[in-house]
C-alpha cells in the first residue's frame, strides 16, 4: 500500500491554545496520521503521512481550526516516513531569528512554470536559502550557497551581499516556508526587486518535467526517506541516525560508517558511552525487526 505523505504550512496570525494543540493531535491520532507538525502564534508547518483519506480528513481539520490557506504539497512513499506523531508549540513554525512578519510583508510569489526563465536571467542572484548539507545533494543550476548550518545564519550571509552587482534576487527552498521569512528579512532591509519560487522545490518538481527542469541532484527531505529524486521518488541517501546527516554510497563505505552508530561526521564528536547507546540502539532496532514489531527507530 502506498502512503500518502503531506508537506505543508500557512503564516497566520492566531494565538495558539493548549485545546487546539490537543484537538489538533486527537484528530490526526484518530486517522492513522502520523509526523510533526509545529504550531506557534505566527502559524503551523510540518509534513504528515498515512492514507490520502486519512491526510485528507487531517486536513480538513486544520482548515476549519483557522488555516484555511494552506500551502500543500502530497508526495508518496512505499513505507511510512515517520514513526510517531508529534504536535508541538514552538516560539517560531521556522526559526530566523528576527523580527519579520510575512504576512505584512514578503517577496513576489514566482510560478512553478516561469521559475527556469527568471533564474536564466544575468542579473538575478539565486539563492539557496537552505543549510550546507541540503545544498550539497541538490540545488539549482547557477544557486549560491550561503553556507550555513542552520537558518538563523542566513541574516550574516545576507549582509555581505553586494546590491550593486545584481538588480534581482532569487530564493527558494524545500516548499517555501523558509522563503517566506527571507524575502520578508530582505524586503525589511531595502532590497526592493525580490522573488521566490512558489511552493518550493518539491512543487516545482511536481510541475517540471525532469527533462524540461534546472534541478540537480537530489532534494532533502525531513523525514525517513532522507532525500527525493526529479520523479518526488525516494533518492538514493540514507541517514545517519546518530547525527542526521544524509549519507551517500560513497560515505556508507567509509571506514567510520556503523549503521545506526556513526559516520565520518560524528565518528570523533561523540563519545564511546554515546557510540554504546547508539549500539544498543540499532540492536533493539533489529530485535524488533525480527519478531515483527514496530519501534522508534530506521528502518532502512
Amino acid at each position: 500500500m502506498s502512503i500518502a505523505v503531506a508537506a505543508l504550512y500557512q503564516f497566520k496570525q492566531q494565538q495558539m491554545s493548549e485545546s487546539l494543540r490537543q484537538s489538533i493531535y486527537d484528530c490526526c491520532a484518530e486517522n492513522n496520521v502520523l509526523g510533526t507538525l509545529l504550531l506557534a502564534d505566527e502559524g503551523i508547518n510540518g509534513t504528515i503521512s498515512g492514507t490520502r483519506s486519512g491526510l485528507e480528513t487531517a486536513v480538513a481539520f486544520l482548515v476549519q481550526s483557522g488555516y484555511d490557506a494552506l500551502e500543500l504539497k502530497y508526495s508518496h512513499a512505499k513505507q511510512d516516513p515517520f514513526l510517531r506523531l508529534k504536535v508541538l508549540w514552538k516560539t517560531e513554525i521556522v526559526t530566523l531569528g528576527q523580527d519579520v512578519d510575512p504576512c505584512m510583508l514578503v517577496g513576489e510569489y514566482v510560478e512553478t512554470s516561469d521559475w527556469n526563465d527568471l533564474i536564466a536571467q544575468e542579473d538575478v542572484l539565486l539563492i539557496d536559502t537552505r543549510n550546507n548539507y541540503e545544498y550539497e545533494l541538490g540545488t539549482f543550476k547557477g544557486a549560491e550557497n550561503p553556507n550555513t548550518e542552520c537558518f538563523r545564519e542566513f541574516p550574516r550571509y545576507v549582509a555581505g551581499i553586494d546590491r550593486s552587482r545584481y538588480k534581482r534576487v532569487a530564493m527558494f527552498c524545500t516548499g517555501g516556508i523558509r522563503c517566506e521569512k527571507s524575502t520578508s528579512y530582505l524586503k525589511q532591509l531595502g532590497f526592493e526587486n525580490v522573488y521566490h519560487l512558489d511552493g518550493g522545490i518539491l512543487k516545482y518538481l511536481e510541475n517540471v518535467k525532469p527533462e524540461e527542469n534546472e534541478w540537480k541532484g537530489e532534494c532533502f527531505v525531513f523525514d525517513y526517506r532522507v532525500s527525493l529524486n526529479n520523479s518526488l521518488q525516494k533518492g538514493e541517501y540514507d541517514m545517519c541516525y546518530a547525527c542526521r546527516m544524509p549519507l551517500s554510497k560513497k560515505n556508507k563505505k567509509n571506514k567510520h560508517y556503523l549503521k545506526g552508530q556513526s559516520c565520518e561526521y560524528c565518528y570523533n564528536k561523540t563519545t564511546n558511552r554515546q557510540k554504546e547507546r547508539f549500539n544498543e540502539r540499532e540492536k533493539q532496532i533489529k530485535l524488533s525487526e525480527v519478531k515483527n514489531l514496530n519501534h522508534i527507530g530506521p528502518k532502512d
